[in-house]
C-alpha cells in the first residue's frame, strides 16, 4: 500500500469526484483510477461505489479513511520533524479560528510565517469553539484561536489566555438605543436578537448572562457569520451583542455600552501530546501579532 494511493483515496472522498480529484493531485483521471483500483484489489474490497451521476464511499471506504488519514499525517509530520533537523520547517500549518477572533491579527501573522517558512502549507479553518477544540485534539488542527465565557477553560488541549473582553449591543444606527451611553440587559430583553447557533460558545455566553439575570429574551435569527449579524442588524431587524474589540470593525452598526454585560476569554490552543516544528514556529511568532 502506497501513500500516494492513500493521497488518491483521501482526495475523491473529499471532491466526491474523480476527475475533481485528479485535478487537485495534478494527475490524470485514467492514473488516478488505476491506482485506487489497484488498492482496492490489494485490500479486497471496494472504497467507492461509481456511477454515471455520483461516487461516494462504500462501508469499506468509510472504515479505511481515518487509518489513511492518520498514516498520511504520521509521514508528513515524520518528514517536518527530519527537515527540522535540519533548521528546515517544512510541511504543514492548519489553523482555525472563531469568526470574531479580535485578540490576534490572524492574516498579518500568516502572512509573516509565510514569508519566512515559505515551504509550510498553510490552511485556515473558520468555525465554532468547541468543534475547533474538537480537531485540536483529533490532530485536524494545530493551532486554534477560541472566544469562551470566563467560566469555562479548553478541555484536552494546552492553552494560552489571549485577551478579556466584554460583549457590547450591537444596534442600526437610528435605533433607539443607539443615542444611550450605556443599556442593561433588562432593557435588552425586550428587543428581537440575532446571534449565533444554540449551544455554541459564542452563543451561551450571552444566554447565561441573561439567565442569570432572570430574564429571557427572543432570538428570532441564528447565523454563523458575524458578518451577516450586522447585515441584519444595519436595517433594524434585530440588535445583537458582540465583543466589544470586534464590533467596532463592523460597517452600519452602532455599539452601545452593555452594564452588565457578560465577558467571554479568547485562547490560543494546541496539542498536548506534541507540536510540530512549523506549530512551534508559529506560535513562537505569535507575541507580535497579538492586540490586546
Amino acid at each position: 500500500m502506497e501513500l500516494q494511493q492513500m493521497r488518491y483515496v483521501l482526495a475523491v472522498a473529499e471532491t466526491n469526484s474523480f476527475t475533481r480529484a485528479a485535478e487537485r493531485c495534478l494527475v490524470v483521471q485514467s492514473a488516478l483510477s488505476h491506482q485506487i483500483a489497484r488498492l482496492e484489489r490489494e485490500l479486497g474490497a471496494r472504497l467507492f461505489e461509481r456511477t454515471s451521476r455520483r461516487v461516494r464511499l462504500t462501508p469499506a471506504g468509510e472504515a479505511f479513511l481515518p487509518a489513511a488519514r492518520q498514516c498520511l499525517d504520521a509521514a508528513e509530520r515524520a518528514a517536518a520533524e527530519v527537515a527540522a533537523a535540519v533548521g528546515e520547517v517544512r510541511g504543514r500549518l492548519a489553523v482555525g479560528l472563531i469568526p470574531t477572533v479580535a485578540a490576534v491579527d490572524v492574516p498579518g501573522a500568516l502572512r509573516d510565517f509565510r514569508r519566512q517558512y515559505p515551504h509550510v502549507r498553510v490552511s485556515l479553518r473558520v468555525g465554532a469553539s468547541e468543534d475547533l477544540v474538537e480537531r485540536v485534539r483529533e490532530g485536524g488542527l494545530d493551532v486554534a484561536f477560541l472566544g469562551l465565557p470566563t467560566t469555562v477553560r479548553p478541555r484536552g488541549v494546552a492553552a494560552r489566555e489571549l485577551a478579556r473582553d466584554r460583549l457590547v449591543a450591537v444596534v442600526a444606527p437610528d435605533h433607539p438605543l443607539a443615542a444611550e451611553p450605556a443599556v442593561d440587559l433588562r432593557r435588552l430583553c425586550r428587543e428581537v436578537f440575532v446571534d449565533l447557533p444554540a449551544g455554541t460558545a459564542g452563543r451561551v455566553q450571552s444566554d447565561l448572562a441573561f439567565s442569570a439575570a432572570g430574564l429571557t429574551r427572543d432570538v428570532a435569527y441564528e447565523v454563523t457569520s458575524a458578518d451577516y449579524i450586522a447585515r441584519l442588524v444595519e436595517p433594524g431587524l434585530a440588535v445583537a451583542m458582540l465583543p466589544s474589540a470586534y464590533a467596532p470593525r463592523l460597517a452600519g452598526v452602532a455599539t452601545v455600552e452593555v452594564t452588565d454585560a457578560p465577558a467571554r476569554v479568547e485562547f490560543a490552543v494546541w496539542s498536548r501530546t506534541g507540536r510540530t516544528p512549523a506549530a512551534a514556529a508559529f506560535l513562537t511568532a505569535l507575541d507580535d501579532h497579538v492586540l490586546a
